[in-house]
């Protein structure tokens, strides 16, 4: 496995435990419709809220680069579109919420900064 990989799956792993820690259920990881692909389905119990959190790892937190620049249009129509199949296919009657997550390091001493609510699925324009 290539070690940018290997950081990925390190890093989604120190994501799921946090979000396990913040009294989150884990439904899905690396859920994938086609193409689409959502890298942690969880459900808030308090909320009865669906997130779907992009997991960004990188091993350093450089000054000047900003992880959230890789959350592009497409990106977030990407997402969109997948978790709107997975509500679909499960049919589940809650709201969804868009994270992010960004873990910097190397495991098991990860700095993670979540950040809740990150984008809005974007407005469609009526024909």
């Amino acid at each position: 496995m290539a070690r940018s990989n290997q950081l990925g799956k390190e890093g989604e792993q120190a994501a799921r435990e946090f979000l396990i820690s913040k009294g989150y259920t884990v439904r899905e990881t690396n859920w994938r419709m086609g193409h689409l692909e959502i890298d942690i389905v969880a459900h808030d119990p308090a909320a009865n809220r669906l997130h779907i959190v992009e997991v960004k790892t990188r091993t350093v937190n450089a000054p000047r680069y900003d992880p959230m620049q890789t959350i592009n249009a497409r990106k977030i129509r990407n997402l969109v579109n997948a978790a709107n199949g997975y509500i679909n296919f499960y049919r589940l009657p809650m709201t969804v919420q868009y994270d992010v997550m960004i873990i910097f390091g190397k495991g098991p001493d990860f700095q993670i900064q979540f950040i809740p609510n990150a984008f809005q699925p974007p407005l469609r324009r009526l024909r």
